[in-house]
């Protein structure tokens, strides 16, 4: 669990695209002047801070090219609702999974810049995906998580949702990054938006594992529930922008030539590549 790395680097444009101030939701509702007012000015200039240091991570779609998550997504559930007890709930069951295995996965998931980070889809994929085996791929996975994440921009900063461990002040899988996540609002997902824009990706490039491969998508956002950072409905809301973003990736002609460099990168992988231990991996997601 390298929280720290994960901090420096890619949490706070992953935050920013993910989490919440606190002091935003004194009653905020879906879509009301309070809602309008839930983040501060000092919250604001955090997210336009963290969203500065995705510099280094350059995706294929300039801004106003990439769809923009508040058009797509509804507003968040408002207190009291049903909606947001459906959330509640849910919250509840993955704090049950504190100490256990998939509480370690998530920990795992959390994880967006170290070398590893791609490698988590190497056994849904049917071989091991990474920096040193799978290079092109592994940079096509790079850049689109930039515009996955990015696509959840404009939803953050206008519902500004307080995060779980936020409200129930309880643990999280990734200790280390809490300052951080309180600075930034929690709905849409900017993690689930990027996991489940990987899993479509790579269903496309390996269409004999995509079911697998959509299945480990999803719960690469679930992980952010499990871990305490993210609600439900955030997760369901960066499922939504990652398909948005994913078809409009389509229309960029980089994007479609790296996808068939990657294409051709997997069909050439030796057998050694495609010795994957999924052991650790299918007790935790009870796959």
């Amino acid at each position: 669990m390298r929280t720290s790395r994960y901090s420096r680097h890619m949490a706070p444009g992953l935050a920013a695209l993910m989490l919440i101030g606190c002091a935003a939701h004194a009653g905020s509702g879906s879509g009301s002047a309070a809602g309008d007012g839930a983040a501060t000015a000092e919250n604001r200039r955090a997210n336009d801070d963290a969203y500065a240091k995705w510099t280094s991570l350059r995706g294929y779609l300039a801004p106003a090219d990439r769809p923009d998550g508040l058009l797509i997504v509804p507003p968040p559930p408002a207190p009291g609702s049903v909606a947001q007890k459906r959330d509640d709930e849910a919250s509840a069951a993955g704090l049950a999974q504190v100490g256990a295995p998939r509480f370690g996965q998530a920990a795992l998931d959390a994880d967006l810049a170290s070398a590893r980070a791609t490698s988590a889809f190497s056994c849904a994929a049917g071989f091991r995906l990474g920096p040193d085996t799978t290079p092109r791929l592994d940079s096509l996975l790079r850049r689109t998580l930039r515009d996955f994440g990015m696509g959840t921009k404009s939803a953050k900063d206008r519902y500004s949702r307080p995060r779980p461990f936020m409200v129930n002040e309880r643990p999280t899988c990734s200790p280390g990054d809490e300052a951080l996540l309180r600075k930034d609002g929690s709905y849409p997902s900017g993690h689930s938006a990027g996991g489940f824009g990987w899993g479509l990706l790579l269903a496309e490039l390996v269409p004999e594992r995509s079911a697998q491969l959509v299945a480990r998508g999803i719960a690469f956002g679930d992980s952010r529930r499990v871990c305490n950072v993210h609600w439900q409905s955030d997760i369901e809301a960066g499922r939504t922008v990652a398909a948005a973003v994913f078809a409009r990736l389509h229309a960029d002609p980089a994007f479609v030539a790296d996808m068939a460099a990657a294409r051709a990168e997997i069909a050439a992988l030796p057998a050694s590549a495609r010795e994957v231990d999924c052991t650790r991996e299918a007790e935790a997601l009870g796959s």
